[in-house]
């Protein structure tokens, strides 16, 4: 079972997600590290425990808005060569991918931010299948193009379920979302994104077959 922290990037500074509020979010408060800074958060982090991945989210490249921290994410990248970084930048059409393929880490393709299965397919083929695919389920539902739940053929080997609704609400995993893609542990690595509080939600994980957990709240705050 991987555990893999998450650092969401907003404005230059470590943010709280919560759930799936971007515009509320707020400065990450530590008990790892008094600063915000993302490099100093990373570095909190992989003293914390030797993490084989991080995961990293840069809002503003998601939202369209500000600038990227595109050269921030070399940074960690090159600070901890051993670690490997995945990262979401929002990526949703060919033109993305020349400002953030060809680099040291692997591309996250979030289902949020497709219009259709076609255009999903022109990013994931130009990857060809070194990328990670999140399936992005909003308070209201999922987000993406509906084809791409039940397709699985156009999944990479490692899919992420994002349950933005339970992200940094401390109210648990979304177990009913967990159950409808229970079927595809054997055949693919789900990492579960949400809701994981303590050692009892990753025992739970375990038993469902499931793969890892993106986690940040528990992390800084040291319940797990």
């Amino acid at each position: 079972m991987f555990i893999i922290p998450v650092i969401d990037i907003l404005n230059g500074v470590v943010v709280h997600a919560k759930k799936g509020e971007r515009s509320r979010y707020q400065a990450i408060q530590s008990q790892l590290t008094t600063s915000s800074d993302p490099l100093e958060v990373a570095k909190a982090l992989l003293e914390y425990y030797p993490f084989q991945h991080l995961y990293i989210a840069d809002l503003n490249a998601i939202q369209k808005t500000g600038v990227h921290h595109l050269s921030l994410i070399q940074k960690i990248a090159q600070q901890h060569p051993a670690t490997k970084l995945w990262v979401d930048a929002g990526i949703s059409n060919l033109k993305d991918l020349t400002t953030w393929s060809g680099h040291h880490f692997n591309l996250i393709l979030g289902s949020e931010n497709f219009t259709s299965l076609e255009n999903f397919d022109k990013v994931s083929l130009s990857l060809n299948a070194d990328f990670v695919l999140s399936l992005d389920f909003m308070p209201h539902g999922y987000q993406g193009p509906a084809e791409l739940l039940t397709s699985t053929q156009h999944w990479p080997a490692d899919v992420i379920l994002m349950s933005l609704a339970s992200v940094g609400s401390n109210a648990g995993m979304d177990l009913e979302l967990l159950e409808r893609f229970r079927q595809h542990v054997n055949k693919f690595n789900l990492y579960v994104a949400g809701g994981v509080r303590n050692s009892e939600d990753i025992n739970t994980l375990k038993i469902m077959g499931i793969h890892g957990a993106l986690v940040a709240s528990a992390l800084h705050s040291k319940q797990l």
